[in-house]
């Protein structure tokens, strides 16, 4: 090879050097874009574009559906209802922070007389009471109650602080008149929880649930104990079975 055409080959190293250097390092770090849980991307290990794997969002269709173990409203006075739905999610590590649903009362000719729709979360490892109350169905008298979620279900990586949440010394007054349920709540955690709600079903003794409440509690200290007090007004024409009492608290993103 002669010293022209050597000459010549050093020089075109020297600029394809210099467009790699200059143009092609910059533009493949511009076009390079790491592996992320929103990327659209099934990566990383995912199971499912940006779910499972090390994402927040898990792959649905490695857990159990939530469902639905009952729906019911009950009358509060002529032409006023309460209703309840218990949700069911077997899964534990695993809850829904925020989905749509939506009650559904309808009559005895199967005729759809009020609805109501809200947002809820769903707690892992329990049972969810859904609570909607003063459902005005205009004095028309409510047969069947039906309970849907209006979007689909988003599972993430969730705990369930609500576990920490104990109730005990649960007691009904004044059933013959105006009745009342007292009961103490006690954070069982290292920490405080802020905004608690509390649902009651009250069952007959043959099973049947015949009423239901809510109430709140703004802050519950670690280690301390309040009374919640849940309250109707008529009275029950019916005895009193076995009482249920959730605590809720919005699930809080695994660490």
């Amino acid at each position: 090879m002669s010293w022209a055409s050597r000459r010549r080959g050093i020089y075109l190293s020297g600029v394809i050097t210099f467009l790699i250097v200059v143009i092609g390092i910059p533009v493949v770090r511009y076009a390079y874009r790491p592996a992320t849980c929103v990327d659209g991307i099934q990566n990383q290990g995912e199971t499912a574009s940006d779910k499972g794997g090390p994402c927040p969002v898990l792959d649905e269709r490695a857990l159990s559906p939530a469902s639905i173990l009952w729906s019911r409203s009950f009358t509060v006075r002529d032409g006023l209802y309460s209703s309840v739905a218990y949700v069911v999610n077997e899964n534990a590590g695993a809850g829904v922070k925020s989905v749509r649903y939506r009650f559904g009362l309808y009559d005895a000719q199967n005729v759809l007389i009020a609805e109501r729709t809200g947002t809820m979360f769903i707690m892992p490892a329990s049972i969810t009471p859904v609570y909607e109350m003063n459902i005005n169905t205009g004095n028309r008298a409510v047969a069947r109650t039906y309970f849907e979620f209006s979007e689909a279900l988003i599972w993430e990586r969730l705990k369930n602080e609500s576990a920490a949440i104990l109730v005990s010394d649960r007691e009904v007054t004044g059933v013959e008149t105006s009745p009342r349920l007292t009961a103490i709540a006690e954070n069982g955690s290292v920490s405080a929880i802020l905004g608690l709600s509390f649902v009651t079903v009250i069952f007959d003794p043959s099973g049947n649930a015949r009423a239901a409440s809510m109430t709140s509690l703004p802050r519950l200290n670690a280690g301390e104990k309040q009374q919640i007090v849940f309250t109707w007004p008529v009275r029950f024409v019916w005895p009193v079975g076995r009482i249920d009492i959730f605590p809720l608290v919005s699930p809080a993103p695994q660490k």
